[in-house]
C-alpha cells in the first residue's frame, strides 16, 4: 500500500494506543517494582529492548486483554489484536482485511440487528466525535451475543476529516450478571420486607392514636420515635426497590407533554410549607429576572413569557424536584430556596438553588453515584439514604435529559435539570392525537407571539 495521508493517519492512530497502554505497562511496572532501585534497573532494562517502535507497538497490542481494532476510512479492519480476536472469535488473519460490519455484528436486547442510526461506525463518520456504548449487544464468529464496553475514537487528518477509528472494546457480560443479581436480590428483598414495615407503621400508628388506645406521654415518646424509625425505614425500602428497578429499566414511566412553567409554579406552593416551618424563603423564578415570591399571592402578576414544553412524566418529575427541594431545606440552615425556569429553542433548563453548606469539590463527581452521602460535620447529623440522586438521575435520563450540581463550600448549591424542548406546535399535535394532557398556568401568563 502506497505511503499517502490516508496511510500517516491510520499509523498515528496505532502510534497514540500503543502511546497510551504504554504508559499504563510502565506504571504497572513501576507499581510491581515498589520502586525499588531493583525495580528501577529492571524497568530500565525493559526499556531498552523495547526501543524499536514497532516491537514496542507490537507487544503491547497483543498483550493487552482489551480487544483494539483499526478501521479507514472505508470501514476496513487494518488491525487486529490478539483481544478483540480471543473475545469476537474470529483469528487476527480473517478478521484484517475484512469490513467492520462483517465482523462486528451488534444486536439489541430482543436479538435483533441494531438500526443504521446506532451503528457506531455511521456515528463515528457523520458526528466526528466519539461514539461510547457501555453495554452494546456484540454477537460472536459463533452466534453467542456478549456484552461489550465500547469506545469509538475517530482519527481526523489535517482538514479535520475522519480517515478512519480506533475501537476499545472489553467484555462486561460477567459484571453485568453480577450486578443483575445483586440488583434482582435487592429488589426482591426490598419488596418482601415493604410488607411488615408498613404493618409495623400501621399498628404504631393505631397505639398513638387516642381514639384507639390510651397511653402516658413517657410512652407515646418512645412509640412516635419508633414510627419516625419505622417510616425512614420504609423509605430505606422504597428508594431500594425504585433504584433496582431504574438500574434494570423496570422504572413505570407515563409521560406526556407538561408545560414545565405551570408545572413548577404549582409545585413550588406545595412545597414552600416546608422551607417556611424551617424559617426560610421560597422563590419561583422565570427566565434570568423576573421572580414570584412563593410565600405571596399570585393573582395580580402578569408576565409575558414562552410556554415551555416537555415529554415527561410529570409524576416523576415532581419525585425529583421534590428530592432536590427538600434535600435544599434540609441543608440550609437560613435564607431560601429558589426554584427557577429558563431555557432556548432547543433545551427547557429549570433549577434548585439553596444558600445553604455548600458541597466540598472533590465531593461534586460522586453526588448522583448510588449510595453517595458527602461526609463531613455538617452534613453527619442528618439522615439520607444516599439514593436520592441516583434515582433522580436515572428518572432524568428516561426522557433525554440531564442533571449537575453546581456549588460553592459556605454559599449554596444549585442543582440544574435539561430536558429537550417541544415546540408549541409539536405539543399540540400531541395533544390533538389524545396522548397527554397540557397543564396551564395558574396565574395571568401571556403567551409571546
Amino acid at each position: 500500500m502506497p505511503i499517502n495521508d490516508r496511510t500517516i493517519a491510520l499509523g498515528a492512530g496505532i502510534a497514540v494506543v500503543a502511546a497510551v497502554v504504554l504508559g499504563v505497562l510502565a506504571w504497572r511496572l513501576r507499581r510491581a517494582a515498589g520502586g525499588s532501585k531493583r525495580g528501577s534497573v529492571s524497568s530500565g532494562n525493559l526499556a531498552s529492548s523495547l526501543h524499536d517502535e514497532q516491537l514496542r507497538s507490537s507487544i503491547i497490542l497483543n498483550t493487552i486483554e482489551d480487544g483494539v481494532v483499526l478501521i479507514d476510512s472505508q470501514q476496513v479492519i487494518r488491525l487486529f489484536n490478539p483481544g478483540a480476536s480471543h473475545m469476537t472469535g474470529w483469528s487476527v488473519e480473517d478478521a484484517t482485511g475484512l469490513s467492520w460490519p462483517a465482523v462486528f455484528k451488534f444486536v439489541n436486547s430482543k436479538g435483533e440487528p441494531i438500526s443504521t442510526a446506532d451503528d457506531p461506525v455511521l456515528k463515528l463518520f457523520s458526528t466526528k466525535d466519539a461514539v461510547r456504548n457501555s453495554a452494546a449487544n456484540l454477537l460472536t464468529k459463533s452466534e453467542k451475543t456478549i456484552t461489550v464496553s465500547l469506545v469509538l475514537s475517530p482519527i481526523l487528518d489535517e482538514q479535520k476529516q475522519v480517515t478512519g477509528g480506533v475501537a476499545v472494546f472489553r467484555d462486561v457480560s460477567e459484571e453485568l450478571k453480577a450486578e443483575q443479581q445483586r440488583a434482582e436480590f435487592i429488589s426482591t428483598a426490598s419488596h418482601e420486607m415493604r410488607t411488615p414495615v408498613a404493618a409495623i407503621e400501621g399498628y404504631l400508628a393505631l397505639a398513638l392514636n387516642d381514639k384507639v388506645s390510651t397511653i402516658d406521654s413517657r410512652a407515646r415518646d418512645y412509640l412516635e420515635k419508633a414510627h419516625a424509625s419505622t417510616q425512614h425505614l420504609g423509605k430505606l425500602f422504597q428508594d431500594l426497590l425504585t433504584s433496582a428497578k431504574a438500574e434494570d429499566g423496570r422504572l413505570t414511566s407515563h409521560p406526556e407533554v407538561v408545560e414545565i412553567g405551570a408545572f413548577l409554579e404549582q409545585l413550588t406552593g406545595d412545597l414552600k410549607f416546608a422551607a417556611e416551618k424551617k424559617g426560610l424563603g421560597v422563590d419561583f423564578t422565570l427566565g434570568a429576572t423576573r421572580t414570584i415570591d412563593a410565600s405571596a399571592g399570585n393573582s395580580g402578576n402578569k408576565v409575558i413569557r414562552p410556554l415551555y414544553y416537555a415529554y415527561a412524566d410529570p409524576e416523576r418529575l415532581r419525585e425529583v424536584i421534590t428530592n432536590l427541594f427538600d434535600n435544599a431545606v434540609k441543608y440550609t440552615d437560613e435564607g431560601k430556596v429558589t426554584i427557577g425556569l429558563t431555557g432556548n429553542d432547543q433545551v427547557v433548563q429549570f433549577f434548585v438553588r439553596d444558600t445553604g453548606f455548600g458541597i466540598p469539590a472533590e465531593d461534586i463527581p460522586h453526588m448522583f453515584q448510588k449510595f453517595y452521602r458527602v461526609d463531613n460535620s455538617a452534613t453527619r447529623t442528618i439522615g439520607g439514604t444516599g439514593l436520592g440522586l441516583f434515582i433522580s438521575r436515572k428518572i432524568i435520563e428516561l426522557y433525554g435529559g440531564r442533571i449537575w450540581v453546581e456549588s460553592e463550600l459556605g454559599k449554596g448549591s444549585t442543582f440544574y435539570i435539561n430536558l429537550p424542548r417541544l415546540s408549541t406546535q409539536r405539543a399540540e399535535e400531541l395533544k390533538g392525537r389524545g396522548e397527554t394532557t397540557i397543564l396551564r398556568p395558574t396565574t395571568s401568563l401571556t403567551q409571546t407571539p
